[in-house]
C-alpha cells in the first residue's frame, strides 16, 4: 500500500494550503473526532481527511475559519467516503448549512455485497485490508492539547484506510450490478441524519422509550410528552445533555404524581431547582389540551399465534435469500417490517409506508420473493443441509 504523507493542519495557513490540495480532487475520506457527553450538539475536537496522496488532521481550535474545507465538502463534484458517517453527515449541515451532496458509506456498501451490517470500522479494515488496527484511543480525550503521537496515530489511521476501502467497495457494487442501491441508501442514510427527519411525527415520538409509560393514562401520557419536549429545548439551548439536565425516570415519575403546584416538583429527589419553572409550564400546557390532542395509550400487539410462526418462516427465508443473493439481512428488512407485511395481507390494507420493503432495490428485489411465499405462489424445500443457504424457493 502507497505510503502517503502526514500533515497536521494547525493554522490558517496550514489550512490554506490544505484546501488548495483538496480543490485538486474528486475523492476524499472523511472522519471527524468529537465529545458529545457533556453537551446538546457534540464539540468538534478534530478533522481527518485523506487523499490518494496524503492524510490531514485539522485542527479546528486553531486553524481559523473552516468555511473553505466545508463548501469542499458539500461540492457534488466531489465524492466523500465516510464510515458510519451519522456524525459527520449532521456535522457537515451543522457547520456549513448544506446537505452532503455525494456521500460514500463504507458501512452500508460493505452490507450490499454480502459483508455484516453494522460493520465497525476495524473488522472491515480486517476483512477486507487483513491489517488490524489499534484500538487503544478509542476512549481518548480528544479536546487536550497537545495531542500525543498515540493520538496522532489514532487519528491518521481512521482515515488511512478509507479510499482503499472505497475501491474494493466500489468494484464490487459494480460487478453486482448495486451501485444504483448504494445511492438509494446513502441518501436515505443522510436524509435520516438530518434535523428535518428530526422534526417528522415518528422522530418527534422519542418519548414514548422512555421506562414506566404503560401504567399511565392519556392525560398523565400528555404531562410526560410536553415535559419531554421542554426539557429538550433546555437542553438544546444550554447545549447540555437532556438527561444530565432532568433523568428519565424523573419525567414519569412527576407525571405519575401528577403535580398540583411547583413545590410539589422541586421536593422530587434529583430534580435541580431551576429546572422547575419550564417543567412546571409544559405541566400546565398539556392541561389545557383538548382530549383529542392527548397521546393515545398504545396497546400491546394482539396479533393472533399464526404470525409469529408467518414472520419467523420469512425471516429463515430471508436470511437464506441474502445469503445466497450476498446481502446484509440486517440491511434489507427489519422484524417490523416483516410483521407489518404479514398483518397488511392479512388485513387486506396496505403496509405502512415507513415498510422498508415498499421503496427503491427491496420492493423490486426482495419483496416479490417474501410475497411469493406469502400468497402461496412459492414453495420452501431444503435442499443442501451443509450449504449457507439450504433452502430452494419453486
Amino acid at each position: 500500500m502507497k505510503t502517503l504523507e502526514q500533515i497536521v493542519v494547525a493554522d490558517p495557513l496550514s489550512l490554506r494550503d490544505c484546501c488548495a490540495h483538496l480543490a485538486a480532487t474528486t475523492l476524499l475520506g472523511f472522519d471527524t473526532e468529537f465529545v458529545g457527553e457533556e453537551t446538546y450538539e457534540p464539540d468538534l475536537c478534530l478533522i481527518q481527511v485523506s487523499t490518494a496522496d496524503a492524510l490531514f488532521l485539522i485542527d479546528p481550535l486553531t486553524a481559523g475559519p473552516l468555511d473553505a474545507f466545508w463548501k469542499l465538502l458539500v461540492d457534488p463534484a466531489r465524492t466523500v467516503v465516510v464510515h458510519a458517517g451519522r456524525e459527520e453527515t449532521r456535522m457537515c449541515r451543522r457547520q456549513s448549512g448544506s446537505t452532503p451532496s455525494n456521500w460514500f458509506d463504507l458501512q452500508i456498501a460493505a452490507g450490499l455485497v454480502g459483508l455484516n451490517y453494522p460493520l465497525g470500522h476495524g473488522p472491515l479494515i480486517y476483512q477486507l485490508l487483513d491489517i488490524q488496527l489499534s484500538k487503544a484511543e478509542t476512549l481518548t480525550e480528544w479536546r487536550h492539547r497537545p495531542l500525543t503521537p498515540a493520538q496522532l496515530d489514532y487519528a491518521f489511521d481512521d482515515v488511512r484506510f478509507l479510499l482503499p476501502l472505497w475501491q474494493i467497495l466500489e468494484k464490487q457494487l459494480t460487478e453486482l450490478g448495486r451501485r444504483d442501491w448504494a445511492q438509494q441508501e446513502f441518501t436515505r442514510f443522510v436524509s435520516q441524519a438530518l434535523p428535518e427527519f428530526s422534526a417528522q411525527p415518528a422522530a418527534r415520538d422519542k418519548w414514548r422509550k422512555l421506562k414506566g409509560l404503560g401504567v399511565l393514562d392519556r392525560r398523565r401520557l400528555g404531562l410526560v410528552r410536553e415535559m419531554f419536549l421542554a426539557r429538550e429545548a433546555v437542553a438544546a439551548q444550554m447545549n447540555r445533555p437532556p438527561r444530565v439536565l432532568v433523568r428519565d425516570d424523573l419525567l414519569v415519575e412527576l407525571a405519575r404524581r401528577n403535580p398540583k403546584t411547583p413545590d410539589e416538583i422541586q421536593v422530587v429527589r434529583g430534580m435541580a431547582k431551576r429546572f422547575v419553572q419550564p417543567l412546571w409550564d409544559a405541566i400546565e400546557h398539556a392541561r389545557k389540551l383538548p382530549a383529542n390532542e392527548l397521546p393515545m395509550n398504545i396497546e400491546r400487539e394482539q396479533d393472533p399465534p399464526q404470525v409469529t410462526v408467518i414472520v419467523n418462516l420469512l425471516g429463515a427465508i430471508l436470511n437464506d435469500f441474502c445469503a445466497r443473493e450476498k446481502l446484509a439481512v440486517s440491511l434489507t428488512a427489519t422484524v417490523s417490517d416483516m410483521k407489518d407485511l404479514v398483518r397488511s395481507k392479512m388485513q387486506n390494507i396496505p403496509p405502512a409506508e415507513t415498510n422498508l420493503l415498499m421503496a427503491g432495490w427491496r420492493l423490486e428485489f426482495v419483496l416479490p420473493i417474501l410475497l411469493g411465499v406469502l400468497e402461496g405462489k412459492r414453495s420452501v424445500r431444503i435442499t443442501n443441509l451443509q450449504a449457507e443457504s439450504p433452502f430452494a424457493l419453486e
